[in-house]
């Protein structure tokens, strides 16, 4: 066949393609799971060919990110994608070749065997294209049944639904779940988890011994109910909102009253506010018809970005500040790098420029952050009381009226004044109040001198009522709004280079018109609050799925999505995709609470799983670890390392000198001479708190930008410049050195120390009796530190620790039990969840 014919044919089989959309070839491999073109495909492309034949570039004229651009001719006269046919499609053939100069990609190294593999299958099965998952909308799928059919002593109605749809891949794969985790176990998880503390011993022993078959259920509800919890979880939501006190740069001032927004934040959490409510007062709560103290302080929100008090190009720093926006709304509640889109259309997803700048007009109103010495901007809202606001008023109405009469009567002696004298008073004050003192009763008649004495006083008086009254109270959120402008893209994303108009408008991915194209006043000034309802419709495709896969990603150890802030294309494709969308209807179901989807998902036999298996566990699993190495379908739950401010406040905890006071001001914590040293002005903006403060809970510490607290950086705290989806997991030298050489670490071991002697001596255990036998010391510590009896092997090894140190390093025995203690907090099993 003469070569145009062939090419003719073959652009024929492609045309027939893009238009059926699905060819299954008979020479297809049918014992093969089909691929999925989103979760298997897509994510090969883009990392591996998009650099060059993608939305930037189509060198050779061929595209690989939509079905029109990659099956056709290329420039070459080659068909880089036949469908159903591997042996004419030249990408195969250039991917596979030994000829480095044909080899494709061009740069970096070849495709693995597997990643060729997965291409020529897609191309067996037809090389379809299709839509991105995320982008699709919310299915509805249906609980998998697990009962085998002609079973009729199995009840799908006694499986949890989760378990349902884990155990069902899980058969599908040929692999069993662990079993369910001990008590003791499992009570020191859900603690952390709901409250980011550890069970006290009395509560491991009463759970552990509880045999009411709803003593779990029981469980949770307590935790749930706790103060901590809201500590905890709103910790997780700060992280995503990029929570800071103080502004970043060089001289990182501080953020008047942002602490107020972290405690709405944990207070929302306690108070199970729904999701919907929670978005929409965060992104529009000045524009509710009746916005309460609640909902302004939301909208502190928009102030915790970082800000420069000094930039070299104002007009910039605007587009960064609102770009900041957009970077956060789009992926903390949308899953969306919206933000990629600033200065070209987005590499991966179907998001244009227009796009971004549409979302950046959505946000025109919030005006720029500023700052004053006397912090009456725009940022601060006077949320004082009716009442108390009257009693000001009435303080000003007195001052102004006492002030103008003695005006007056100073103009009357002024006038009469030698002309230097009267040029004098119009002066700076100071010198227009030493003439008054000196001259002006000289001036007045008997009856004025009389009267301005007397209103003299009462403007004292005055002046003192009002320094009596309580002060108003102020929250940072939007005070005031930016008047709207139109809004341009720009070129490159050069603030300098404007160039077609936008109007507001979310992603066209959505398929559905939010804002009209022309704006009545009405709707322009209410754009936010529009775009607010939007994000929280039941019927918005992503907010759901992704709060939902936020709410398992920290029960869970990471998300059925694991990149939790990019549903996009180059995010990591669902590892269970119907479990994910049947949980963001659960979510809305029970009203877009939280604490109905904690109780909801730890109450699976998924998340009650042991994490660590016995032998004789592991032989009955079989292979499991083999086959599925990164637990992607949850054969067993995943250990975790405790946050940063779980380990410091279980040190606290287990000391005995935790502070659970909630809400308040933030602390600051001591921090050494060499770590203020670090400043560029050393020491400045972090202040002094007193001992009781300091043992408050961490997610009170004060954050500043460029001084993070050294104990909370070592176990990975986030940097708060951007939104943070996950933190970083290390096991690092500085986690050791803070927890065996830090003051603060030597300082709680003492106080363990002496906590664990006291409850010894009321158990009637003398210093005597103590000194004999240290062991009793040893079970006291385990116990009040790890929740558990000590083995005798640990209770050998721990007396002859602490006899070592007395006998052959001379040490004191209080400091020889101190160092004992120490060591216990050095543990793995002291810094792990199981």
């Amino acid at each position: 066949m003469p070569a145009y014919l062939l090419r003719a044919v073959l652009a024929c089989a492609a045309i027939q393609l893009i238009t059926a959309s699905v060819m299954t070839p008979a020479s297809a491999d049918q014992s093969r799971p089909e691929l999925d073109y989103a979760q298997d495909v897509q994510p090969l492309l883009a990392r591996r060919c998009f650099s060059c034949h993608g939305p930037d570039q189509a060198e050779g004229g061929l595209a690989f990110h939509s079905a029109e651009l990659a099956l056709v001719e290329s420039e070459s006269g080659e068909y880089a994608i036949v469908p159903g046919d591997p042996e004419f499609s030249a990408m195969l053939t250039r991917v596979s070749s030994d000829d480095e100069y044909e080899r494709m990609p061009p740069e970096g190294d070849p495709l693995t065997q597997s990643e060729i593999a997965l291409l020529r299958q897609w191309i067996e099965e037809g090389a379809t294209f299709t839509k991105h998952w995320a982008f699709e909308p919310l299915s509805d799928p249906a609980v998998p049944s697990l009962v085998a059919e002609g079973d009729a002593g199995a009840d799908d109605d006694e499986v949890h639904p989760i378990d349902a749809f884990v155990l069902r891949r899980l058969a599908d794969a040929g692999l069993q779940q662990a079993p369910p985790a001990d008590k003791r176990t499992l009570i020191r998880r859900a603690t952390y988890d709901l409250t980011g503390l550890p069970p006290t011993p009395d509560e491991v022993e009463a759970f552990a011994s509880d045999n009411d078959p709803q003593a779990y259920e029981k469980l949770i509800d307590r935790l749930l109910a706790s103060k901590q919890y809201g500590e905890k979880w709103g910790r997780h939501w700060l992280d995503l909102v990029r929570y800071a006190e103080t502004n970043s740069f060089e001289r990182d001032a501080a953020k008047p009253n942002v602490w107020k927004y972290r405690d709405y934040v944990i207070r929302s959490f306690n108070e199970d506010k729904p999701y919907d409510q929670f978005v929409q007062e965060q992104l529009a709560g000045d524009l509710f018809e009746n916005p309460t103290t609640e909902s302004l302080t939301a909208t502190g929100y928009y102030r915790l970005g970082i800000w420069d008090d000094e930039p070299a190009d104002p007009l910039q720093a605007r587009y960064d500040e609102l770009d900041d926006l957009v970077t956060t709304t789009g992926q903390a509640f949308l899953g969306l790098t919206i933000n990629c889109a600033r200065c070209h259309d987005h590499k991966i997803d179907p998001i244009p420029t227009t796009d971004y700048y549409g979302m950046l007009a959505i946000f025109a109103d919030v005006a720029p952050y500023a700052s004053r010495a006397d912090h009456v901007t725009n940022n601060q809202i006077d949320i004082t009381s009716p009442e108390l606001l009257v009693q000001y008023e009435q303080c000003d109405e007195d001052f102004a009226r006492i002030q103008k009469e003695r005006t007056e009567i100073e103009q009357a002696g002024i006038v009469k004044m030698s002309a230097p004298d009267q040029r004098a008073t119009e002066g700076d004050r100071k010198a227009r109040n030493a003439v008054l003192r000196e001259k002006l009763d000289q001036h007045l008649t008997a009856k004025q001198r009389r009267r301005y004495a007397k209103l003299g006083k009462e403007l004292a008086q005055v002046k003192k009522r009002r320094r009596q009254l309580p002060p108003r109270e102020q929250v940072l959120g939007l005070a005031r709004k930016q008047e709207l402008a139109e809004t341009f893209v720009m070129f490159r994303g050069n603030p300098h280079s404007p160039t077609d108009a936008v109007t507001p408008r979310v992603p066209e991915i959505f398929e559905n018109q939010v804002f009209e194209d022309s704006e009545s006043a009405a709707e322009a000034a209410n754009r936010r609050l529009e775009f607010a309802n939007w994000v929280t419709t039941p019927d918005n495709r992503l907010t759901t799925r992704v709060v939902a896969n936020r709410i398992w990603q920290h029960h869970f150890g990471r998300g059925i999505v694991r990149s939790t802030n990019n549903f996009g294309q180059l995010g990591t494709p669902p590892t269970h995709p119907e479990l994910l969308d049947y949980l963001a209807h659960v979510f809305m179901d029970q009203g877009w609470k939280f604490k109905d989807m904690h109780r909801f998902m730890m109450t699976s036999q998924t998340y009650q799983a042991a994490a660590t298996l016995t032998p004789e566990q592991a032989e009955a699993v079989g292979n499991t670890s083999v086959i599925d190495p990164n637990n992607d379908l949850f054969w067993r739950f995943d250990p975790r390392r405790l946050t940063a401010e779980e380990v410091r406040d279980t040190i606290l905890t287990v000391a005995g000198t935790i502070n659970l006071e909630s809400y308040g001001p933030s602390f600051y914590e001591e921090l050494s001479p060499e770590v203020l040293a670090g400043q560029s002005v050393p020491g400045k903006g972090w202040g002094d708190s007193d001992q009781s403060e300091r043992n408050r809970r961490s997610v009170y510490i004060h954050v500043k930008r460029s001084l993070l607290t050294p104990l909370l950086a070592a176990f990975d705290f986030p940097e708060p410049d951007t939104t943070c989806e996950a933190r970083f997991v290390t096991l690092q030298p500085g986690q050791a050195m803070s927890l065996l050489n830090s003051d603060f670490i030597h300082e709680k071991a003492h106080q363990l120390l002496a906590s664990v002697r006291e409850e010894l001596h009321e158990s009637g255990v003398t210093d005597e009796a103590i000194a004999d036998d240290r062991g009793n010391l040893v079970r006291a510590i385990i116990q009040r530190v790890l929740g558990r009896d000590a083995t005798d092997q640990e209770i050998a090894e721990g007396k002859q620790l602490m006899n070592s140190f007395i006998n052959d390093s001379n040490l004191p025995p209080e400091r020889a039990e101190a160092l004992y203690a120490l060591s216990v907090l050095n543990w793995n099993e002291f810094v792990f969840v199981f």
